[in-house]
């Protein structure tokens, strides 16, 4: 469930107020983690029992109480969750669901619901005797249990290896000395006058020598039930590619060869005269297309995100951007982004050189500026909307300076040396002239017109990865954790080379249709994956968020908007890639007069 984040301080918990906030990588940054120091102290070894935190005291005549306690109960009907960490260590919630199963979560509510039915609601199921109807439950008090195990031979002494919690909710009455025992603290939705929350919590330590240090991450891991999912996920997008494989080696193999021994036989003007299928576009095949500039732009920037994504996944997939390097992924993506401003630069100017362009400085500029233009506007706006709602997740202006300065200072000019040597370099040489005047396209069926094919390249592609979709979707709005980078970097994989081949298939029979329009609809064919991202992106809003509020509706679709055509660029550029290299091919091995 996905909600606007906020500090500790606009719920009105107990705060640290001595200590320096530790500061943040951009990947947190932008991601909206805020880490603030906390009230909760103890020292190793050094068990504690009901310790005293704070009391927060509310009185509904006080306008100002009554917004807090209207703020609080807010968050528990939403069910808002407490992120604590301890040694970079997530402080995670364990408790058992179906088939014996534990799960830890790596976060905690800070109260629940009972309803005026009587059915309670989240975490109010964990016990019985939450059964005040139409009652808020507040946990105010916390057992903290610290897993640690003792390094032999070195002289750091221990090491933490887990940190679990368990919730509770006590209504302590005898505030100076409390007892952390007897029944829960609850607050009922139409309570008037003063109202008190005790904030208490307990500590004990355990040595835990089976787990080692390296792998102390695996128990939170282990507990979230997907590696099935995943391997089906897997095999699934095998039968996909193994079907579109067979698909283009039939054709490549089979049709192709057979095409091209035939035309190559042809040897009477007789013959030529009798041309049919993909060899009669020969002469308008590289023709120019139409809004070539807006192409070659597009090509650009999907290179650039191309590369990006293949680094920043293989990179993940040697362990470098764990979970527990917090916002580690998304530092290599933008910065990885930032540095690959040549490639785009070059790809841009050499298509558009090839495209017969002219107006090199308008594609650098467009190359430079549209794309990261209109994510930087989108982003923008939805930090406005989040610094209006006093949210934890809007990025201070410094940092908006930053990426401000990152983007004009290192990409722009990067962008443009790649478009340097891209106009430089002589046009790509295509294997056949082509003609001064443009071919007729003749009337084409339902199925080789431009729309009904762009639509069905997509659903493939789309087919390889919806599976891990759900997973990444997950991991970015229900705040659950994101570690199997193997598996996305093989899903990635079989994206490009699904995309490739459905990009292929289609662009062959467009050409035996004698369509030689290829290079928008290849580009727009694998493009359109981004389309069904969208709708199923829709799907996941409406099925499984519970997302109140025009707000956070706008920031959902907002930054899906920004994945959308991420993904778009991106897909679009292999899909051309593809077909560019496929016309090239099977165009230089004909003999053309």
């Amino acid at each position: 469930m996905e909600k606007t984040k906020f500090q500790t301080a606009r719920f009105d918990f107990c705060s640290e107020k001595t200590m320096k906030r530790p500061s943040e990588n951009l990947g947190q940054v932008l991601f909206g983690e805020r880490i603030e120091p906390s009230p909760y102290k103890f020292e190793f070894k050094k068990p504690a029992a009901c310790q005293k935190v704070c009391t927060r005291t509310y009185n509904t005549n006080n306008p100002l109480d009554k917004a807090k306690l209207d703020f609080l109960k807010k968050g528990m009907l939403l069910n808002y969750q407490h992120h604590w960490i301890v040694d970079n260590m997530p402080v995670t919630w364990c408790y058992d669901v179906e088939d014996g199963q534990k799960f830890c979560n790596p976060g905690f509510p800070i109260g629940c619901f009972v309803t005026e039915a009587g059915r309670p609601k989240d975490a109010c199921v964990v016990n019985s005797n939450f059964n005040e109807k139409d009652a808020f439950y507040i946990f105010n008090h916390v057992d903290i249990t610290i897993h640690y195990h003792i390094v032999e031979n070195e002289q750091l002494g221990a090491r933490l290896v887990a940190a679990k919690i368990e919730p509770k909710s006590y209504d302590n009455s005898n505030e100076d000395s409390p007892a952390c025992s007897g029944g829960p603290k609850f607050l009922r939705n139409k309570h008037t006058g003063v109202f008190e929350i005790p904030y208490t919590y307990s500590v004990n330590f355990v040595e835990d020598t089976d787990i080692r240090w390296a792998s102390r991450w695996d128990y939170i891991l282990e507990s979230m039930p997907h590696t099935n999912i995943q391997w089906f996920s897997i095999m699934n997008s095998m039968v996909i590619v193994l079907f579109l494989s067979g698909m283009v080696a039939m054709i490549m193999l089979r049709t192709l060869h057979k095409d091209i021994a035939r035309y190559n036989q042809m040897d009477s003007v007789e013959d030529a005269q009798e041309e049919f299928g993909w060899k009669l576009v020969h002469g308008d095949v590289f023709r120019p297309p139409r809004k070539g500039m807006l192409l070659s732009v597009f090509l650009g920037s999907g290179t650039q995100i191309f590369i990006m994504t293949f680094v920043t996944l293989f990179f993940a997939c040697l362990g470098f951007l764990s979970p527990a390097n917090r916002g580690a992924l998304m530092t290599c993506a933008v910065v990885l982004w930032v540095l690959l401003g040549t490639p785009a630069g070059y790809v841009a100017a050499r298509l558009y050189k090839s495209f017969g362009g002219e107006k090199w400085k308008t594609n650098v500029l467009l190359t430079a500026f549209l794309c990261p233009g209109v994510v930087f506007a989108d982003f923008f706006v939805m930090n406005l909307i989040l610094w209006g709602e006093g949210s934890s997740a809007a990025m201070p202006f410094g940092t908006l300076v930053a990426i401000l300065a990152l983007w004009f200072c290192i990409s722009v000019p990067l962008t443009f040396i790649g478009a340097y040597f891209g106009f430089k370099k002589a046009g790509i040489e295509h294997p056949v002239r082509t003609n001064q005047i443009p071919r007729q396209v003749p009337e084409q069926s339902f199925y080789t017109k431009p729309f009904p094919g762009i639509i069905m390249g997509g659903i493939l592609p789309f087919g390889c990865i919806f599976i891990q979709l759900f997973f990444i979707l997950n991991s970015i709005w229900s705040h659950q954790m994101y570690y199997m980078f193997g598996f996305l970097f093989l899903v990635f994989i079989i994206l490009v080379i699904t995309c490739s081949e459905a990009t292929i298939l289609l662009c062959y029979f467009h050409l035996c249709a004698e369509d030689y329009h290829w290079q928008w609809r290849s580009f727009l064919t694998s493009g359109f994956t981004a389309v069904y991202f969208l709708v199923y992106a829709i799907h996941y809003f409406f099925s499984k968020l519970q997302i109140t509020g025009l707000a956070s509706t706008i920031l959902y679709f907002g930054y899906t908007m920004i994945m959308a055509l991420i993904f778009f660029l991106f897909t679009g550029a292999i899909g051309f890639f593809a077909c560019f290299w496929f016309v090239t091919k099977i165009y230089s091995v004909v003999k053309v007069d």
